[in-house]
């Protein structure tokens, strides 16, 4: 796998075409943040019956341009006791990461430049694709972390550290999903993740058949979206920044250019999200061909226009989590189900006996885990009732004490 670009040699036609790609990824989760914010906000609206934004430019359309454009001109200030260089630092190590991790996103098939030159839709093709793409992940909380730290506030620095153990959390949710399409893929290429599930037959729907979502069992899947979703701090996983909490998060002693540099790397983050999401479980851009044409980069976009609709759909209707309900679902639900399902994808991947054999096991293994979380509840309420009742009888000493104390 890789790039045919490189097969002429790194000449001026190879040199100015990378130029162009990397800038064209640049533009594109800029225009996507750009039409995201809108595309969330009318489709809340839509959701809660309501006319949404309408006034600036057509539809309303226009409003996350003027919006951005407001932030920019707003004054910038630096709190006094801030570490200066880390707090200016923090927004950058935010965004950085979630536009290198898009450069590795297969967007289409092989194109034609002429005079010999054929290119992917695709910035980078690196043999570790896919570890990129956790990198990148796992590299976006230092950015909510150091935020929060070096503003020299307490609201902050309770946002950033919730954020380090959800991430912390779901993050190995994440890896042992990943694991699950690379054992079924057999490889860490994004692209031949996606040439993986290209059907072997013709026929208008044969191009689901090979996606990793039903070759996966759709389990992996869908703690795979959990998790991510968690990972991005998104409803209802949103406690980083809870405005009934802690006054709005790691970001709040930011304005003007750098709190838009947040927002601009959490819609960065969601779009990336989304196109990992289709390129791992949803077939990348394959899809049926129109007169025998492909036509790679419509599909992809529409489906990647269906994972963001579900992220907003979800963000309206689900309210948000409490953090031990945060952290029970990741460590006490996802990662067991997913290193189970890795277990037992493995297994099947020797034999249907072995697979078997597999599955029992974690079936006995989730019985036991839940027998264990039960008994921890049982024990967790009786200590709590014994608690209780120290302090009523506590109470009832002081009480008792006071009123022998008053009595002439």
């Amino acid at each position: 796998m890789g790039d045919p670009i490189f097969d002429q040699g790194l000449t001026l036609a190879v040199w100015i075409t990378l130029i162009v790609k990397a800038l064209a990824v640049f533009v594109i989760v800029l225009v996507s943040v750009l039409f995201m914010v809108m595309y969330e906000r009318k489709q809340v609206a839509f959701l809660g019956n309501r006319p949404g934004p309408n006034r600036t430019g057509p539809g309303g359309w226009l409003q996350s341009l003027a919006d951005g454009t407001k932030l920019f001109m707003k004054e910038a200030f630096t709190p006094a006791h801030a570490d200066k260089v880390v707090y200016k630092l923090a927004p950058y190590m935010l965004l950085v990461p979630t536009i290198v991790a898009f450069s590795v996103v297969p967007v289409g098939g092989t194109i034609h430049l002429g005079h010999n030159l054929n290119t992917e839709l695709q910035l980078a093709d690196p043999p570790w694709g896919i570890l990129v793409m956790l990198m990148c992940s796992g590299l976006g909380v230092y950015g909510v972390i150091l935020a929060g730290w070096a503003s020299g506030s307490k609201y902050p620095l309770l946002g950033s550290v919730r954020a380090s153990a959800q991430m912390v959390s779901y993050e190995s949710a994440v890896g042992l999903t990943v694991a699950t399409v690379v054992l079924l893929t057999g490889s860490l290429h994004t692209s031949a993740i996606t040439a993986a599930q290209k059907p072997g037959y013709s026929g208008f729907f044969s191009f689901i058949a090979k996606w990793n979502i039903l070759h996966a069992g759709i389990v992996p899947f869908i703690v795979f979206s959990i998790a991510i979703t968690a990972e991005m701090t998104r409803a209802p996983f949103d406690l980083v920044e809870a405005e009934e909490e802690i006054s709005g998060g790691y970001n709040l002693e930011y304005s003007s250019i750098s709190f838009a540099l947040f927002y601009l790397a959490e819609y960065a983050a969601l779009v990336t999200n989304s196109a990992f999401i289709v390129t791992l479980w949803l077939g990348g851009p394959d899809g049926p061909q129109i007169d025998h044409v492909s036509i790679g980069p419509f599909w992809f976009v529409l489906k990647l226009l269906i994972i963001l609709y579900i992220f907003v759909w979800i963000r309206a209707t689900l309210p948000r989590l409490r953090y031990d309900q945060l952290m029970d679902l990741g460590w006490k639900r996802l990662i067991p189900i997913a290193l189970a399902w890795l277990m037992i994808v493995a297994a099947f991947q020797v034999s249907r006996a072995w697979g078997a054999v597999a599955f029992g096991g974690c079936v006995l293994g989730a019985i036991l885990l839940w027998r264990a979380i039960e008994v921890g509840k049982g024990a967790a309420a009786v200590e709590a009732t014994a608690e209780a009742a120290r302090a009523d009888a506590a109470r009832s000493s002081t009480a008792k004490r006071r009123q022998q104390e008053s009595t002439p």
